[in-house]
């Protein structure tokens, strides 16, 4: 593309390319990676921990081994359209939670007994997981928790056709195919199962 475009300077790179820059070490570019997808990794590993692993584990510390182990990975990742790296690194949030599920099951030490830090996160990921917070969180901590005591309260399909819905963001297309479901019964269930959330927290 030549210098002289004017409107060179204004494009932004498409998913693709952002990842493709982020891959060779461009740190503007992982910048812009993390800040895209960091709430809604926040949401999801919030509500996805339950009741049993919130009182144990750190989301936002959980937050910020996914998004460095992620970084580090992204050689590994492949490219299959726009919501692809969004579907990746929530499953590798999953693998994160039922990592850690295991372990407290193994280990049954008391809350706060375990460091467990790992790789040390790169500091630009502490700080954006702290920056990019769901507006959500603003309604304060009983609000919150209101929340995630009902959303523990639904079956598994109904909580994760939320999260793949409404907190991570995929398309009903997309929630589908990653429930091994139609679109149509996939927007059933999800109109059910927000149905039950509300009833839920009017009763709380």
């Amino acid at each position: 593309m030549s210098l002289d475009d004017p409107n060179s300077a204004d494009e932004s790179p498409s998913p693709e390319e952002l990842i493709d820059r982020a891959r060779a070490g461009d740190l503007e570019s992982r910048d812009r990676l993390l800040a895209e997808h960091v709430p809604a990794l926040r949401g999801f590993v919030r509500l996805r921990l339950g009741k049993k692993l919130r009182s144990r584990e750190e989301s936002i510390d959980l937050v910020q081994s996914i998004c460095g182990d992620a970084l580090t990975d992204l050689g590994g990742f492949d490219y299959r359209g726009p919501e692809s790296f969004r579907k990746w690194l929530m499953q590798r949030a999953e693998n994160k939670i039922r990592s850690r599920g295991r372990f407290w099951n193994r280990a049954k030490r008391a809350v706060g007994m375990e460091q467990g830090t790992g790789d040390v996160p790169l500091e630009e990921i502490r700080e954006l997981a702290h920056a990019f917070t769901p507006s959500r969180d603003a309604v304060g901590r009983e609000e919150l928790e209101r929340l995630e005591a009902a959303f523990d309260e639904l079956s598994e399909d109904d909580r994760r056709v939320i999260l793949l819905s409404r907190v991570v963001g995929l398309s009903h297309a997309a929630v589908a195919e990653e429930m091994g479901r139609t679109p149509l019964a996939t927007r059933s269930l999800l109109s059910r199962a927000l149905a039950k959330l509300a009833a839920r927290l009017e009763v709380e």
